[in-house]
């Protein structure tokens, strides 16, 4: 067994760089692959899928020559925002090397200056904020992506044409506009969150107060069409008067000319709405003086604000108008 190892061994020693080197030189061939691919694609006008393969050649081979061909390819397919920052990139990538690799570069680097001059007074910047008082936790995206928080309210270079964003608040519903912009086009946009469905605070409204509230407003209504129709009823009687019996010139106090009749026949109808209106507007203010005087009380923290009741009341109602008053303590 051990004169097979001390044969083996050699061997091994020649074979396992060889294995190691198999995935790099594999993923450096599928990377120049897809760049031959991506530059053919490129030169033909079919920017969407040559950019895309360039880009990923540059991902498995991270080499200056490709970045470089990345931005020229982006910038013909008019995507200044992706081109101006690749070229940025590819320049911070030049100033690195050493001045044999600069020298091999050629005029990369002066071509690239010259396109970040040109492209940067056409690239648009997009600043989104979240209304004030949004709840913590609101994700806000743009294009499906997630902003980061630390870049709200800062002007973020993106493309020209539109825009989706979105935000959603922690368990609320998702709101979602559409920003269209222009090259060179700076914009501020505010957005807007649906609010999240949260439980009622302990302070808040009790349903018995909802309902006292519903009632009074119901009852006030009431007395205002009573008092209103009320007033119309009034104005009718004295045209009654004088369009019937001694007022026209016949003995019999009953017989009225048309005007007469025409303004009998409404006193009668808004003199029922009236009775009707006063009934409702009595009763409505009756139970929700009853609601709000038998809502439980509250507990020792709250009591000095529940003990600050005023209560309301009508103090006299009927055809000739309404009073209502109201006496607390606080």
């Amino acid at each position: 067994m051990t004169r097979c190892l001390r044969r083996i061994a050699p061997l091994a020693l020649v074979l396992c760089p060889l294995a190691a080197a198999t995935p790099a030189a594999a993923q450096e061939s599928a990377a120049e692959a897809l760049f031959d691919r991506g530059l053919a694609d490129m030169e033909a006008g079919k920017y969407e899928t040559g950019c895309a393969s360039i880009a990923e050649s540059h991902r498995l081979e991270p080499k200056p020559g490709a970045l470089f061909t990345l931005a020229i390819c982006e910038s013909r397919w008019g995507r200044v925002a992706s081109a101006f920052t690749r070229f940025g990139d590819y320049l911070a990538q030049y100033e690195q090397m050493t001045p044999d690799q600069k020298s091999r570069q050629g005029e990369r680097a002066k071509v690239a200056r010259k396109e970040r001059e040109r492209l940067g007074p056409l690239v648009p910047e997009l600043s989104l904020s979240l209304p004030p008082g949004a709840p913590a936790g609101t994700v806000v995206k743009r294009d499906g992506r997630v902003v980061d928080s630390a870049l709200l309210s800062k002007g973020v270079p993106v493309e020209p044409g539109e825009h989706v964003v979105s935000t959603q608040a922690p368990g609320g519903p998702v709101w979602e506009t559409r920003i269209q912009l222009a090259e060179g086009e700076k914009k501020r946009v505010e957005l807007q969150v649906n609010g999240a469905p949260t439980a009622a605070p302990s302070g808040g409204i009790s349903g018995r107060r909802a309902a006292a509230f519903v009632a009074g407003g119901v009852g006030v209504a009431g007395l205002v069409l009573g008092g209103v129709t009320g007033a119309l009823t009034l104005g009718k009687k004295s045209v009654v008067e004088e369009h019937c019996g001694s007022a026209i010139g016949v003995s019999d106090e009953t017989a009225c000319d048309q005007t007469g009749i025409d303004a009998s026949e409404s006193a009668s109808t808004t003199g029922l709405v009236s009775t009707i209106g006063f009934g409702v507007g009595l009763a409505g203010l009756g139970a929700a003086a009853v609601l709000f005087l038998t809502e439980p009380k509250q507990d020792e923290e709250a009591a000095g604000a529940a003990s600050r009741r005023i209560r309301a009341g009508v103090l006299a109602a009927g055809p000739d108008g309404v009073v209502i008053g109201a006496r607390g303590a606080w």
